[in-house]
C-alpha cells in the first residue's frame, strides 16, 4: 500500500522520523553524560536536541496522520498504526514535559526520567512502524520488486 503524501517518489513520513528520533535518542546519552561528569554542559545540549527533535517529530506527525488516514479499516495495519500514532502522541508529551521541567530546574533528575521513558517508549513504537513498513508493506510501492526503476524515473515499478 503506497504511502499518500511523497516527494521525489518516497514517502515523506518515512524520511523524516530519523531527525526526531535520533535528536530524541541522543538527548538521553548527552543527559546520561552530563549525570556522569556533572557538567551542565551536556544539559543545555540535551535541551535544545529536545527542542529540535519535538520540532521534527510534530512535523513526522503530519505526514504520519496523512498516511495512516489512507490505511483501510479493519485491517490489522490499520490497528497496528493507531497503536504507532497514539504511542509516539506520548513519546512527544513525554519529551515535551521534560523539556519544560529542564526550564524550572536544569539539574533535575525528573526530566532525564521523562525523556528515558519517553526513548524507551520510542524503541516499541519505532519498531511498530518496522512492522508497518517491512511486515504489512505500508508505505511500499504496490508494484516495488528488486529491478524496480529509480522513483525519479517516470517508468512505473
Amino acid at each position: 500500500m503506497q504511502g499518500k503524501a511523497k516527494l521525489l517518489g518516497h514517502p515523506i513520513h518515512q524520511m523524516l522520523i530519523v531527525f526526531p528520533l535520533g535528536l530524541l535518542a541522543t538527548s538521553v546519552v548527552f543527559d546520561i553524560v552530563r549525570l556522569a561528569t556533572g557538567n551542565p554542559f551536556w544539559a543545555q545540549i540535551s535541551y535544545w536536541m529536545i527542542a529540535s527533535g519535538l520540532v521534527g517529530g510534530a512535523l513526522a506527525a503530519v505526514f504520519g496522520l496523512v498516511d495512516f488516514l489512507s490505511i483501510p479499516k479493519e485491517t490489522r495495519a490499520r490497528r497496528i498504526g493507531a497503536i504507532h500514532g497514539i504511542g509516539n502522541v506520548v513519546v512527544m508529551v513525554l519529551f515535551g514535559l521534560s523539556f519544560l521541567l529542564r526550564n524550572q530546574d536544569i539539574a533535575s533528575v525528573a526530566p532525564i526520567g521523562l525523556s528515558i521513558a519517553g526513548a524507551g517508549l520510542a524503541l516499541v513504537t519505532g519498531w511498530l512502524g518496522g512492522e508497518l513498513v517491512d511486515r504489512l508493506a505500508v508505505g511500499v510501492d504496490d508494484n516495488a520488486h528488486l529491478n524496480a526503476p529509480s522513483s525519479l524515473s517516470d517508468r512505473r515499478a
